[in-house]
């Protein structure tokens, strides 16, 4: 396992496309002046010494030293040591809608990515609970398994899009069904599901998959994103609206948040519906009934000690501009000898 310790020095980097930039235009100059001044077969004899390919080398050379001095500013560090730990936590599953309803632009940018903000606010403000992610839309599917690596819930959080299911429809039931595969049996904890969703197109069977899931012991909220208003929803090509969705009869699709469905789910699921329209305030809701549960003690392993590993680097870098130093632009005896680039005449 590593950590990068200063990720913004990795910007260093842009250092080195400046620097082939200007070395080709060096060139250009160089042959412009040189043409004016002889013809290609006089300045060859005049500099028979003088190797293109040398020249090439002390730019990757000077390259790769800059690209060292970056990663050295970084500061990556290596853990050294796996260590297992107790901790105190909740089990929560994060069941997210990816149907092209979240699409509709009634709450800004758009109900997905307001999802993805409220899931990431949310992992933002816990402690020591593990969370797991799911995807769905006519079906779901397992996008993140219990973990306490929130960096990594955030990644796979924002690949999350509508695309990812080639069926539409919001399969409420197998989200709920798949969410109880989650939960580890032999580190019992408290466990709660989150449906985030607009609640469009639900499955009949959804109510039925929520009390099997309660005699789990489950408990199931619901976050609704959208509008009672609702809104079209429109299909883009290159971030460019083209047209909105239709249906079977050529009309405008209007997409409405069902709030009665959700309130339904929530109920029957021992926990409570909230209205995901204002970020803070569902984060400060969650928080707070989060707060107020029972923690259950489990363990994770988890990377200590970990060590610096700039000084390699910089160490590299060092070398690498040292050996600039030798590297002259004219041919070297021993290889003109070995005559590896042709750069003999015959």
């Amino acid at each position: 396992m590593y950590q990068l310790e200063e990720k913004i020095y990795f910007y260093v980097m842009f250092i080195i496309p400046v620097l082939v930039v200007l070395f080709l235009a060096l060139q250009v100059w160089k042959r412009r002046t040189q043409h004016k001044f002889a013809d290609r077969a006089l300045l060859k004899k005049l500099s028979p010494n003088y190797s293109t390919f040398k020249s090439i080398l002390k730019l990757i050379v000077i390259s790769l030293a800059f690209a060292s001095l970056a990663i050295a500013l970084v500061n990556p560090k290596i853990g050294t040591k796996l260590e297992t730990v107790k901790r105190e936590g909740v089990d929560i599953v994060f069941a997210v809608d990816v149907s092209k309803s979240m699409l509709a632009e009634d709450i800004a940018p758009n109900r997905m990515e307001k999802a993805k903000r409220l899931v990431s606010e949310i992992v933002n403000q816990l402690g020591s609970d593990r969370v797991g992610i799911i995807a769905y839309a006519a079906q779901a599917f397992p996008q993140l398994p219990i973990t306490t690596d929130y960096a990594a819930a955030k990644m796979f959080l924002q690949s999350m899009n509508t695309n990812m299911m080639s069926s539409q429809g919001t399969a409420i039931d197998e989200a709920v069904d798949l969410a109880k595969t989650y939960y580890n049996d032999e580190e019992q904890t408290n466990r709660v599901l989150f449906i985030i969703s607009d609640g469009e197109d639900h499955s009949q069977r959804a109510i039925d998959a929520v009390e099997d899931a309660v005699e789990e012991g489950i408990r199931i909220y619901t976050i609704g994103v959208g509008t009672a208003k609702g809104s079209v929803i429109p299909e883009k090509i290159n971030g460019i609206v083209s047209n909105y969705k239709k249906d079977q009869n050529g009309e405008v699709v209007i997409t409405k948040l069902n709030e009665k469905i959700l309130k339904d789910i929530a109920d029957n699921g021992n926990g409570a519906y909230i209205d995901g329209a204002n970020t803070e305030e569902v984060v400060e809701k969650v928080t707070e009934l989060l707060t107020q549960m029972d923690k259950k003690e489990f363990e994770s392993k988890q990377f200590a000690d970990y060590k610096d590993q700039f000084q390699w680097f910089i160490g590299g870098a060092i070398l690498l501009l040292f050996l600039d130093i030798f590297l002259l632009d004219r041919k070297t005896a021993w290889l003109q000898r070995l005559n590896l680039f042709n750069e003999k005449e015959s």
